[in-house]
């Protein structure tokens, strides 16, 4: 080194995942790099008048963890009102609700799980009783779904079906009467722009408070799969250190013409500190429990047999038009046939594909597709926690939908890096918790409908939400390793993540977390 570090950490279990030097027990960090990777007999000779020593006692160092899939600043909105994710039948949604707390007249809640509704249609009619008349709009647990009141539905001007570009519905009974189910953005939109939303100054707060408890998980970064709002996150990387290193993914949504696409060419690179704009986010269906994930053959309601894009051709032009910007694309696709539509659209860009394409989710996909992402070098970008949504018996609304064999084929970590893919993991907080120890723990023991089957290795799964992150997001060259000119973004934890028990692992203290050089959380 020609010059001092600014921090040095020592007294580790260093898991470096560069093959050429696996393990070490010191690290210097300078200017936001890796400066050395050593022992500790190479301390004293590192160490300068201004070096920050920190002395992990043993802790377990290994790259940063990222999360591959996560909206924390759209999240804050989700995330809002009543926590409802620990309703389990209709009865305790009912008390819930009578008890909940009213923002400016109205209930919010979140994280409400498709199984409380015992089997039944989602219905308004089987909560407005309770609410004294007042407006509610309960989003389901996976985003893309939520149940408004009668109400809501009046003060959004709601009074019967619309047509959307995109796949979307305001889903009514055989009279035309709106249920209050609303199915996928566009829909849900229709209440959201009439909802009490918090001030700025609320939403800064939470960012912030948000940041670094994802930071204390030991989370060093996210790939955000949605815009966010570059003015929050833009003022907030002003004032001070944003505790995770944040790549912004806009979405394309059907309808987009060629202004549209070149305002999101555009907008590549824009970012600060921390924070930057790199790719864009399209949707290749909805969700499996919604009745929106594009199947090769309709689930057991007779749903699920078209795709988000009407038009699933615009889809793949769009897809083409920013390819040849060098933009790189992340396609959410749950269903088989949207899995398979975008691994044959990846597949007619050519060989300069290669590296430059993910598909987020996943949920079930046949054999004849798994070998296709290794050989089309499509990213799988994978939510262990999601697993526990479903159930091994087969009870749950995503199995019952699906049927036998499709659930089956549920969340194939194992397989998918057997057949050689990169399987980058996350948890799309506010869906799942953002803790990213969970997040490890899962991808080793899927729950639910994936328990049958094998999980990933515990090196498989550190390597999930580091080098193969990083991979995914196509930064293996500086990022994902702890390697001498890579990102000093490093997580120590009192438990070494590859070996420890799963149920310890979800436990283990988080000794320090450094994104870019930073310190910016300190455990006991």
């Amino acid at each position: 080194m020609t010059a001092a570090p600014d921090l040095v950490l020592t007294g580790a279990e260093v898991r470096t995942l560069d093959p050429a030097r696996p393990r070490a027990t010191a690290v210097a960090v300078r200017d936001g790099l890796i400066a050395a990777v050593g022992d500790e007999r190479d301390v004293p000779g590192w160490r300068g008048p201004r070096t920050e020593v920190v002395d992990l006692r043993g802790a377990h160092l290994v790259p940063g963890l990222v999360d591959a899939h996560s909206h924390p600043v759209w999240g804050l909105d989700m995330a809002t009102g009543a926590d409802l994710s620990g309703v389990t039948g209709l009865a305790a949604l009912r008390a819930a609700l009578a008890g909940a707390t009213r923002v400016d007249g109205w209930v919010i809640g979140h994280g409400l799980d498709h199984n409380a509704f015992e089997g039944r249609p989602v219905d308004r009619a089987l909560v407005e009783d309770v609410l004294g008349g007042a407006p509610a709009f309960l989003r389901l647990y996976d985003g893309h779904s939520a149940l408004a009141t009668g109400a809501a539905l009046a003060a959004a001007g709601v009074t019967g079906a619309r047509v959307f570009e995109q796949r979307s519905e305001v889903v009514c009974d055989a009279d035309g009467r709106p249920t209050g189910h609303l199915v996928e953005h566009a829909a849900m939109r229709l209440v959201e722009s009439v909802m009490p939303r918090p001030s700025y100054a609320a939403r800064r707060k939470r960012l912030v408070e948000l940041l670094a408890a994802m930071a204390a998980t030991g989370l060093t970064g996210a790939h955000v799969m949605d815009e966010g709002d570059a003015e929050l996150v833009g003022a907030v990387a002003e004032e001070t250190v944003l505790p995770l290193r944040l790549r912004f993914a806009p979405w394309c949504m059907p309808g987009v013409d060629g202004a549209g696409l070149a305002e999101l060419v555009a907008a590549q690179g824009r970012g600060g500190r921390h924070w930057t704009v790199d790719g864009v986010k399209f949707f290749m269906d909805g969700t499996v429990e919604g009745g929106t994930a594009w199947l090769e053959h309709a689930d057991c309601h007779g749903q699920g047999t078209a795709a988000f894009w009407p038009d699933p051709d615009a889809y793949a032009a769009a897809v083409r038009r920013l390819h040849a910007a060098g933009v790189r694309t992340a396609t959410h696709a749950i269903g088989d046939a949207a899995v398979r539509h975008v691994l044959d659209v990846v597949a007619g860009l050519g060989a300069g594909a290669a590296g430059r394409h993910r598909i987020e989710h996943i949920e079930t996909a046949p054999d004849a597709l798994l070998p296709r992402f290794a050989e089309l070098g499509v990213a799988a970008s994978m939510q262990p926690p999601h697993t526990a949504y479903t159930r091994a018996d087969g009870a749950d609304e995503w199995s019952r939908r699906l049927g036998t064999t499709r659930a089956g084929h549920a969340w194939r970590l194992r397989d998918l890096r057997d057949a050689g893919a990169t399987v980058a993991l996350g948890s799309d907080w506010p869906i799942a918790h953002y803790d990213a120890r969970a997040v490890l723990a899962t991808a080793r023991a899927p729950r639910g409908a994936a328990s049958a089957g094998a999980g990933l290795t515990g090196l498989e799964a550190l390597e999930g939400c580091t080098s193969h992150a990083a991979r995914a997001a196509g930064e293996s060259e500086r990022a994902g390793r702890i390697m001498v000119g890579h990102r000093a973004d490093l997580t120590a934890l009192g438990l070494d993540p590859v070996t420890a028990p799963t149920d310890e692992l979800t436990e283990a203290p988080i000794r320090l977390t450094v994104t870019g050089g930073h310190v910016v959380h300190r455990g006991e």
